[in-house]
C-alpha cells in the first residue's frame, strides 16, 4: 500500500482510505439490495442514501461523542461511520421490524432511513449525551427538522455562555463544545423552514453545521426550477460574514474524496472554536437509484445528465483515484467488494429472518388454536394463513378475527380460547405500535403532586397578569434551565407584560428576545429540550401559532412514540387566544390543536391563576404542553396565592365552578366567566345550571366527573367558541362515548359554538358571533324546556 497521505488538516493512512472506500461500497450495495426487496415485496418503501456516501464519510470524520444531528434520509453512510446505526440495523426498519433491539431508531414505526439514537433510558430519563455521538429523530416532512436544529445548536451557546447552568451541563454539555450537523438536500431549501432557521443561526451565532446534498433534482424538478441561479450557496452569499456576523460558506464537490475532508476538517474545526454556523454546499452529487424506489430517474433525467452520473459516481470516482494513486490494485478492491458484497447479504439475511421470527411463532400460536376447531370455513382461513410465505401481523390478527366472526353464537372452549387469543394479541400490538404517544415515565406531568394554592390575609390582589409574572420569577429563580424566548418577551417583558421586570433580574439569556418566525422559535425549544433544557416557547398570539403548527405536530407531538420512547422533548407553549379585538387577536382553532396535536397536552385556563399552576405541572413533568391563556383577562382582579411558583394543578381533572340540578354546562377558558353569568340569570328563571371547567382539553376528564354530573342533571350542553363541530363536538364526544354519559340523559345533547366565519371587528362583532350569555341562556333553557314544556313557557312567544 501507498504511504499516508497528508494535508494541512489531517492524515490519512492508507488503511484509513480503503476502510472508508469499503463502507462507502457496503453502503452502496445496501441501497442496491434495498430497493430490490422492495420490489421482490419484502419492504413496502425503500428511500436510501446512494451517491452521497464520500461526503457522508467526510462529514463522519470531524463529528465527535456529544455532537448532534438533525438531517434526512441520504444519511445512511455517516450514520454507519459514526456506529449510531449499521447494515442490519437499515434492513430491519426497511422491513420494519417492531422490535426495538433490531431496530431502535423507531421500532419499525418510521420508513426505512428515518435515523434517531436512543437518549433516554429504560425508565425515560436522560442518559449522558456528552458520552455518545447523537440522532435528533428525523421526520419525513421535508426541511421539518431545520428548526430543530437551531435548537440543538442553541443549547450548546447557552451552555457556554451562560454561568448558571454550570451544573446542569453535566451530562449534557461540556462547555458548549458540541455541534449541531445538519443536511438537507438542494431542493428541500426551497423550503420556508430551510430560510428561517438558516436566518436564525446567522443571527444567533450557534454552532449549527448545515450540509446541503446537490444531486441537481427534487425528485423530478431540476434545481433551475428550485433555487434562484441554480445555486443555494451563490444565492446565500450575503450571509457571508464581511464585518458583521454571518454564515460561513463552503462549496465543494461530492466526489472529490480528499478535498471534502479537507473541507470539513477547516469548517467544523471553526464553527466548533467559535460558535459560528457554517453551510456547506456539496455539489456535483449524484443520485444513482433515482429519489426513491416509487419511480425511475430515466424518465425525467436525460440522457447527458445520466451519462454525467454514471461518470461522477462518488463510489466510482473514489475507487478510480484508489488505483490510480497507488493505495491499492484494481485486485485487491475486487476481493475487498466481494466479501462486502456478502457482508451485506448476510446481514439482510439476518434482519430478515429476525424479523420474521417472532411473528411466524405468532402465527403458528394461532394455527395451532385454529386447527382445534372442526368447520370447513375456518379450516381454509386456516391453511391460507399457516402456508403464508410473508407473514405479518396483519394477517394474524385479520385470520384469527375472521374465524372468530364464524364463530358467533358457539358457546366452546374452542372458541373461547380463539376469543381469548384475539383480545391477547389485539393488546400486544395495540402496546407495540401505539405506546409511548404521552410521557409514561415517573416524571410524567400526570405523576405531578397536586399542590393548592395557599391564601391568607395579606395575599394580595391584582392584575392577574401579575400572577404569571410572580409565578415565572419564582420559577426562574429555582431552575436554571428554564429559559423563555419568544417575541418581545425580554427588553418589553410580552406584549401583555407577564415578563415585566424578569429579564434584567434573570438576564438576556433566561428571556430572549426572537424575530417573528414561530417556526423556528418552537424549534429552538425542541432542540434545547433534547439537551436537557426547560424552554419555554412563547407564541405572542394563538392565531400564529399556525405558522409553528407543522413543527408542533410533525416533530415535538410525535417525538416520544416515533422513537417508541426513546426520545423526548418537553417544551412549554405558552401563548393566548380566544377574546380581543378582530379576526386575528380572537383565534379559539382548539379542534385545530387537539387534532394536530396528538402527544401533547393541552390546557386551556379561564383565569391566569390556573395558568399558572399548569406551568408549574408541566414545568416538573417531561411531557410537552402547550397553556393557552385568555387574552382578556390579564387585567382582571386576582389574588397572588402565597405559595406562588409552587402551587400546580392537575392535568385532566375538571373543576365544578358552580352546582346545579337541571342541566350540565361543560365549558373551559373565557366561556367559563360568561356561563357563570348566564347561570345566574337561568336562577331568575327557574333553571339551575351546574357549571364545569374542564381545564384541560387533553387529558380530557380522567375520572370521568362530568359524567357523573350528567347523571344528576339528566341534560347535557357543551360550550366553547371553537367553530361548530371543533371542540364543542369533541368535548360531546368524550362525554357521550368514551364515558358513556348519553344512558343518564333525558334530552338531546346540545353544543354551543361560535359561527364558522372569524369574529369580527369590535365589541358587537365578538358578541353576535360567540356564545354570549344570553345565547346560553337559550341554550339551557330549551334543553330544560324540552323535558318539562308545560313548566317553562317558551323564551321567543
Amino acid at each position: 500500500m501507498a504511504k499516508a497521505l497528508r494535508s494541512s488538516k489531517f492524515t490519512l493512512s492508507a488503511e484509513a482510505v480503503i476502510a472508508d472506500y469499503r463502507l462507502a461500497y457496503s453502503s452502496r450495495r445496501a441501497s442496491v439490495i434495498g430497493r430490490a426487496e422492495v420490489l421482490r415485496g419484502n419492504a413496502t418503501f425503500g428511500i436510501f442514501g446512494d451517491g452521497k456516501e464520500i461526503a457522508n464519510i467526510a462529514m463522519a470524520k470531524v463529528f465527535r461523542p456529544g455532537d448532534w444531528r438533525a438531517g434526512y434520509y441520504r444519511d445512511q453512510t455517516f450514520m454507519w461511520a459514526t456506529r449510531m446505526s449499521n447494515v442490519r440495523e437499515f434492513f430491519a426498519q426497511l422491513y420494519g421490524n417492531a422490535s426495538t433491539d433490531a431496530e431502535p431508531a423507531s421500532g419499525g414505526r418510521q420508513m426505512g432511513n428515518h435515523f434517531a439514537t436512543r437518549f433516554l433510558d429504560d425508565s425515560g430519563a436522560f442518559m449522558r449525551s456528552v458520552d455518545m455521538p447523537n440522532s435528533s429523530a428525523d421526520v419525513s416532512n421535508v426541511a421539518g427538522w431545520m428548526p430543530r436544529l437551531v435548537g440543538l445548536a442553541y443549547a450548546s451557546r447557552l451552555y457556554r455562555h451562560n454561568p448558571q447552568l454550570k451544573e446542569a451541563a453535566e451530562g449534557f454539555s461540556v462547555n458548549g463544545n458540541e455541534v449541531a450537523f445538519g443536511t438537507i438536500g438542494d431542493a428541500a431549501t426551497s423550503e420556508g423552514m430551510f430560510w428561517e432557521a438558516i436566518n436564525a443561526a446567522g443571527v444567533l451565532q450557534v454552532p449549527m453545521a448545515m450540509s446541503v446534498w446537490d444531486d441537481g433534482y427534487g425528485i423530478s424538478v431540476p434545481i433551475t426550477a428550485e433555487t434562484t441561479k441554480a445555486s443555494i450557496s451563490d444565492v446565500l452569499r450575503g450571509f457571508a460574514p464581511d464585518d458583521r456576523p454571518g454564515i460561513d460558506i463552503y462549496v465543494v464537490r461530492g466526489w472529490d474524496y480528499l478535498t471534502l475532508i479537507e473541507t470539513y476538517a477547516t469548517a467544523i474545526e471553526k464553527v466548533r472554536r467559535e460558535q459560528k454556523p457554517a453551510l456547506i454546499h456539496v455539489t456535483e452529487m449524484t443520485q444513482p437509484q433515482g429519489h426513491s424506489t416509487s419511480g425511475s430517474h430515466e424518465r425525467y433525467k436525460s440522457k447527458e445528465r445520466l451519462k454525467f452520473e454514471n461518470e461522477y459516481d462518488c463510489v466510482g470516482r473514489m475507487r478510480d483515484w484508489i488505483i490510480e494513486s497507488g493505495v491499492a490494485s484494481e485486485a485487491q478492491l475486487e476481493g475487498w467488494e466481494a466479501a462486502d458484497k456478502e457482508a451485506v447479504e448476510a446481514a439482510r439475511d439476518l434482519a430478515w429472518e429476525a424479523f420474521q421470527a417472532p411473528i411466524r411463532a405468532e402465527r403458528d400460536r394461532a394455527v395451532a388454536i385454529l386447527r382445534r376447531i372442526d368447520m370447513p370455513e375456518v379450516a381454509e382461513i386456516t391453511s391460507s394463513l399457516d402456508e403464508a410465505h410473508k407473514v405479518t401481523r396483519a394477517l394474524v390478527m385479520s385470520s384469527a378475527s375472521r374465524a372468530l366472526h364464524r364463530l358467533r353464537g358457539l358457546e366452546t372452549p374452542a372458541r373461547s380460547e380463539l376469543a381469548e387469543f384475539v383480545a391477547g394479541y389485539r393488546r400486544e400490538n395495540d402496546e407495540r405500535y401505539n405506546s409511548f404517544l404521552y410521557s409514561s415515565s415517573a416524571e410524567s406531568p400526570l405523576q405531578v403532586p397536586v399542590v393548592p394554592p395557599v391564601y391568607s390575609d395579606s395575599s394580595p390582589t391584582v392584575d392577574g397578569r401579575q400572577v404569571l409574572v410572580r409565578n415565572f420569577d419564582a420559577n426562574f429563580a429555582r431552575d436554571p434551565r428554564i429559559f423563555v424566548i419568544g417575541e418581545d418577551v425580554g427588553k418589553l417583558g410580552d406584549v401583555n407584560l407577564v415578563f415585566e421586570g424578569l429579564q434584567a433580574k434573570h438576564g438576556e439569556l433566561r428571556l430572549t428576545d426572537t424575530g417573528i418566525r414561530e417556526a423556528t422559535i418552537l424549534g429552538q425549544a425542541i432542540g434545547a429540550a433534547m439537551r436537557g433544557l426547560r424552554p419555554i416557547c412563547d407564541i405572542q398570539y394563538l392565531d400564529y401559532f399556525l405558522y409553528a403548527l407543522e413543527v408542533a405536530s410533525d416533530d415535538l407531538a410525535t417525538l416520544h412514540w416515533r422513537t417508541v420512547g426513546g426520545q423526548k422533548a418537553p417544551v412549554v407553549i405558552r401563548t393566548k387566544g380566544h377574546r380581543l379585538v378582530g379576526i386575528w387577536h380572537s383565534g379559539s382553532p382548539m379542534s385545530v390543536l387537539l387534532n394536530a396535536l396528538q402527544g401533547i397536552y393541552v390546557a386551556v385556563p379561564r383565569n391566569m391563576t390556573q395558568a399558572a399552576g399548569f406551568y408549574n405541572t408541566l414545568f416538573q413533568g417531561d411531557n410537552p404542553g402547550i397553556v393557552i391563556e385568555v387574552l382578556n383577562g390579564y387585567r382582571l382582579k386576582e389574588r397572588v396565592p402565597d405559595n406562588v411558583g409552587a402551587f400546580t394543578v392537575p392535568l385532566g381533572v375538571p373543576e365544578v365552578l358552580r352546582e346545579g340540578t337541571d342541566a350540565t354546562v361543560v365549558t373551559y377558558g373565557a366561556c367559563c366567566a360568561i356561563a357563570l353569568d348566564a347561570a345566574q340569570s337561568l336562577d331568575e328563571l327557574g333553571v339551575s345550571c351546574e357549571v364545569i371547567d374542564v381545564q384541560t382539553l387533553n387529558p380530557f376528564d380522567v375520572n370521568h366527573m362530568l359524567a357523573r354530573s350528567v347523571e344528576k342533571t339528566r341534560a347535557l350542553i357543551c360550550v366553547d367558541e371553537d367553530v361548530p363541530g371543533g371542540a364543542s363536538a369533541f368535548m360531546l364526544q368524550r362525554i357521550l362515548e368514551v364515558q358513556q354519559a348519553w344512558w343518564h340523559l333525558d334530552a338531546a345533547p346540545r353544543t354551543l359554538a361560535a359561527s364558522p366565519n372569524r369574529p369580527a371587528y369590535g365589541p358587537d362583532g365578538d358578541y353576535f358571533s360567540k356564545p354570549n350569555r344570553e345565547s346560553i341562556v337559550e341554550a339551557v333553557y330549551e334543553v330544560v324546556r324540552e323535558r318539562q314544556p308545560w313548566r317553562f313557557p317558551a323564551l321567543d312567544s
